[in-house]
């Protein structure tokens, strides 16, 4: 729940012929108020997120997701122009009267063009999912020599 707080309108008239009621300023009020509302409920519409890491070393960059109580089956990677997504969802048994429940979670991460697309390989092991992304060996860090004088 989000709560709003209210300010009441003042009256900002030039003329004293032309002041403006207390009231004159409660339809943009409500107008306000329906607005967040709506919003809010959009927003729980949308596939909720998941904490995702992002690391790495000298030969490979990992994306670390966090995906408790999802089966292995309904999660998918992809890496399709340069965004690495990853979805998965979560079901929930149907008990006690209530319908099978279901609940998608996506995200996205920018993977740069230092990645060998085609060496990149997935583990999922008790809820972690761990995405390996080999650098390219141009891409590596080389240590450079300093010859001394």
């Amino acid at each position: 729940m989000r709560l709003i707080r209210y300010t009441y309108p003042t009256a900002r008239s030039f003329s004293p012929v032309f002041a403006r009621s207390p009231w004159a300023g409660l339809e943009n009020e409500i107008d306000r108020w329906f607005a967040s509302t709506v919003t809010d409920l959009a927003a729980a519409a949308q596939p909720q997120r998941f904490p995702v890491d992002l690391y790495e070393d000298k030969d490979n960059t990992y994306v670390r997701a966090e995906l408790p109580g999802v089966n292995r089956a309904d999660v998918n990677v992809e890496l399709v122009d340069g965004y690495l997504t990853i979805t998965a969802a979560r079901k929930t048994p149907a008990r006690d009267g209530q319908p099978e429940q279901s609940v998608a979670f996506t995200r996205s991460v920018t993977v740069s063009d230092a990645v060998q697309t085609d060496k990149i390989s997935a583990h999922y092991e008790n809820g972690i999912l761990t995405v390996t992304l080999p650098k390219r060996e141009e891409a590596k860090p080389k240590k450079i020599a300093i010859s001394v004088q």
